[in-house]
């Protein structure tokens, strides 16, 4: 095994996979809002925030798919070694992890059935940067309205029309993260 694949995983475990949790949940709880990730050191391609979402919230459970940016024998290694989580189609994923040209058409991905909306697809977007301007969101979690730099604002529109359908969304950008979850509705 490669230096890469058996470093770069949480520093101190217990607590790194704590604070990378309440992250990915308070993100999750309060659309717009921004967090830093901290304690992943996955190998590039793959952002230390992303990384870190992939060691929190991966397992040998849930089937990941890897855009063909990130799907290179290092990050593969890394996500296999540190996480167990198997590597499948997007048709099969619950966690699909790239850059948003990538990851079109989102149709391929899971939304969930009527009997369970859970079984949907959570993407991992990476994105340049993050900043609280450009799209406006509102809904569950925004007291009265949130801003966040979105690649765009109608395939999130579409997305939020499906609820209780519908993917969830995991923005990062460098050691940031932030997201979208089906509830919340976006306008341009």
């Amino acid at each position: 095994m490669q230096a890469e694949t058996l470093s770069g995983g949480f520093a101190d475990t217990a607590r790194d996979a704590a604070r990378a949790f309440r992250a990915v949940l308070d993100a999750m709880a309060r659309p717009g809002s921004i967090h830093e990730m901290a304690g992943a050191a996955p190998p590039a391609p793959l952002s230390p925030a992303a990384g870190a979402v992939a060691l929190t919230l991966c397992d040998p459970e849930t089937p990941v798919w890897l855009a063909p940016s990130l799907a290179t024998p290092e990050v593969e290694g890394w996500l296999r070694f540190h996480t167990g989580a198997p590597l499948g189609p997007r048709e099969a994923a619950q966690f699909a992890f790239g850059s948003w040209e990538e990851l079109a058409p989102l149709t391929d991905f899971p939304i969930g059935t009527a009997e369970f909306p859970d079984r949907s697809a959570t993407l991992v977007v990476g994105l340049p940067g993050l900043a609280p301007a450009g799209a406006r969101l509102t809904g569950p979690g925004i007291r009265e309205a949130a801003a966040l730099s979105l690649p765009e604002a109608e395939a999130f529109a579409r997305n939020a029309a499906l609820y209780p359908l519908g993917l969830d969304f995991i923005f990062t950008a460098g050691s940031r993260l932030a997201a979208l979850p089906r509830t919340t509705r976006v306008e341009g």
